[in-house]
């Protein structure tokens, strides 16, 4: 298989389906930012972090190759003429929602309670995470504009929400386990 085709050549990319559309529009900018944030997660999974951990990233970059092919899918091509669906892959369940809320709870149990906004940082491995936190609500919010463009399966939207929440999470995890600083921001007060 052949890397270059050369059919974007003159600024447009084809969605799943065969329709083209410029590189620019927010269906591309919307999964190319999934993308984004699939690198940024894998970065993450590359250090020295727990087996649990890593394990559930591989699972949430799994998830993320579904959600950029439901991103990816012409509304209007995704289903066939033979009334099968075009993305024949199970796409964000339920069941993948929840199960990114069991691993915030999991790693909630263990941490000091919230008092304060975080500053990101502390250790390189706790800025990636943040990093990659940032990275999943610009996709949130390029996906949000999309679906009010062409709406598609809402429990898309969900799982970017509750994965920049599982990314805080495990930030503050990470800082823990790695025992960095966490510092808190403390808002200087008028004089």
């Amino acid at each position: 298989m052949k890397i270059y085709t050369k059919t974007g050549d003159k600024g447009t990319t084809a969605l799943f389906g065969g329709t083209r559309v410029p590189k620019h529009h927010i269906r591309i900018d919307s999964y190319g930012t999934v993308d984004e944030l699939n690198s940024h997660i894998g970065l993450i999974r590359d250090q020295q972090i727990d087996e649990l951990s890593k394990k559930t990233l591989i699972n949430i970059q799994d998830k993320l190759f579904t959600v950029g092919a439901v991103l990816a899918t012409d509304p209007e091509k995704a289903m066939l003429k033979n009334g099968e669906k075009r993305l024949n892959i199970p796409t964000i369940s339920e069941e993948d929602i929840t199960f990114l809320e069991h691993e915030i709870d999991r790693m909630n149990v263990d941490l000091p309670p919230m008092t304060h906004f975080v500053l990101p940082g502390g250790h390189q491995t706790v800025s990636f995470c943040h990093i990659a936190r940032c990275v999943c609500r610009r996709a949130e919010r390029l996906a949000t504009a999309l679906y009010e463009l062409e709406p598609f399966e809402e429990t898309t939207l969900q799982y970017l929400n509750r994965l920049s929440d599982y990314l805080f999470v495990l930030a503050r995890k990470l800082t823990k386990d790695l025992q960095a600083d966490e510092v808190k921001w403390i808002p200087q007060k008028n004089h």
